[in-house]
């Protein structure tokens, strides 16, 4: 067991890093979420502002757009048009893909000036494309409500995991020190 270790020993620090810092940014998360119960900003501060961004952004493309809070459960009723499309939950404020994007790049590290900057341009680039995507999904079930599954599950996930996967490619190829060393 030792000498596989050994032998793959950045496959292992990667993989132990990448747990590390998956496990430590998740557990901030859930004790965010756990302090933000009660809090002005409903259901919490990060879905509360993507709901009133994405909300601002359909306005700005000729929707006339509103969220309110949901009454029965911790979510963003967001209403196009006069017609309830979607709600805005938790999940949707992209706050989990982005640390899984982190831990990613912090596992798979180059030096620590292109790590911070990659990290933070990646996570913006990530908000904003949950945020048009949210934005797109809702057009999408304004017009096409009988399409809301494919939208829903397969199309738009599809948009904000692809993005993830084109930053996490465009990092391990470019900046990783693992990368450099195998040049």
């Amino acid at each position: 067991m030792k000498e596989l270790l050994i032998k793959y020993k950045s496959v292992t620090r990667f993989v132990f890093t990448f747990l590390i810092v998956y496990a430590v940014l998740s557990i901030a998360y859930k004790f965010y979420l756990k302090f933000s119960e009660g809090s002005p900003f409903y259901p919490d501060y990060m879905t509360h502002i993507v709901a009133i961004q994405s909300q601002d952004l359909l306005d700005v493309v000729g929707y006339n757009a509103r969220v309110i809070p949901h009454p029965d459960e911790p979510s963003m009723k967001l209403i196009v048009n006069g017609k309830y499309v979607a709600r805005i939950i938790e999940g949707c404020n992209s706050v989990s893909i982005i640390i899984l994007f982190v831990s990613f790049i912090v596992a798979f590290s180059g030096n620590l000036k292109e790590t911070i900057i990659f990290v933070l341009s990646g996570s913006v680039l990530l908000y904003v494309v949950n945020l048009l995507r949210i934005v797109v999904l809702s057009i999408g079930l304004y017009h096409y409500p009988w399409r809301s599954n494919i939208l829903h599950h397969v199309i738009f996930p599809g948009i904000i995991y692809g993005m993830v996967f084109l930053l996490w490619m465009f990092w391990a190829n470019r900046f990783s020190k693992l990368t450099k060393k195998n040049e």
